[in-house]
């Protein structure tokens, strides 16, 4: 499923959720809980089968919190304030700050998970038939697969171009190093060494060399060692006519990666030139 697709968020998902309002008359009698007060029975499920256990409802649920990185009231809406200060909702939601009301499909997000749920479950029988496993064997779709533990999945690249794009090339940078230090080490974002040198090499392709020499140099700042990094370095400076700083981010290149005969080759170029 393509990541602008699934983008909105499928942490929509806490839509099925709907847990929480007292059970009504006509539905099985809730379990109870260890000091005898009756666990609330889910309402409004319209994707989850409507006799899912309460349990199993919160367990679901959390699996999509996780998958997005987000909270329950991302998706479920604030319960109106009523004496005593409980939500009608069922009291808070866990998690929460405030109490939720489980049942609401006021939000947006909520709606908008049901549709992913029922998405993905369009798709996995799909997945089967491609690749031809059984079910068992094949990899399944799911929440992070595309989230990976963010609310929106976009690429990085597109996040970076996004920001420089309303706010200017800085802007992008502090970005970037912002969600370095939140998403590090996640699968949400990738931060590998090839990432930047990639969308620097973009900006040189567009004639905007200050602009590649700036995320390279921001680049080198985390991977220092980096060969890849100071020969799209090099190839910015040429860009911008500065041969002899192309010269020297080269030879630093080649003098980390000696064997690296592309190097070598772009070396010879640039001193024929």
């Amino acid at each position: 499923m393509g990541s602008r697709f699934v983008s909105i968020s499928i942490v929509m998902l806490i839509a099925a959720a709907l847990v929480a309002r007292p059970a009504r008359a006509q539905q099985p009698a809730p379990a109870q809980r260890g000091g005898g007060q009756p666990a609330p029975a889910p309402q409004n499920l319209q994707v989850l089968p409507k006799d899912t256990p309460q349990a199993q409802v919160v367990q679901t649920m959390q699996a999509f919190a996780g998958a997005l990185g987000v909270q329950c009231g991302y998706c479920h809406a604030a319960a109106p304030p009523v004496a005593g200060g409980r939500g009608e909702g069922g009291g808070r939601g866990r998690g929460a700050a405030v109490a939720l009301d489980f049942a609401s499909d006021d939000k947006a997000q909520k709606k908008i998970a049901r549709q992913m749920m029922l998405m993905v479950r369009d798709i996995n029988p799909k997945v089967v038939a491609a690749v031809g496993k059984t079910e068992a064997d094949a990899a399944r779709v799911g929440c992070v697969t595309c989230h990976r533990g963010v609310a929106i999945p976009r690429p990085l690249a597109d996040v970076l171009d996004r920001t420089a794009m309303e706010k200017g090339a800085p802007a992008a940078l502090g970005q970037y190093k912002e969600l370095r230090k939140q998403y590090f080490g996640a699968q949400a974002y990738d931060f590998s060494e090839g990432s930047l040198v990639a969308y620097a090499q973009r900006a040189t392709q567009a004639n905007k060399a200050d602009e590649a020499i700036a995320w390279l140099q921001l680049n080198l700042e985390y991977y220092p060692l980096s060969g890849s990094t100071y020969a799209a370095l090099s190839q910015a400076q040429q860009k911008k006519s500065d041969t002899p700083a192309a010269i020297k981010s080269l030879e630093r290149a080649i003098e980390l990666e000696p064997q690296n005969a592309q190097f070598k080759r772009q070396m010879d170029q640039l001193k024929g030139q």
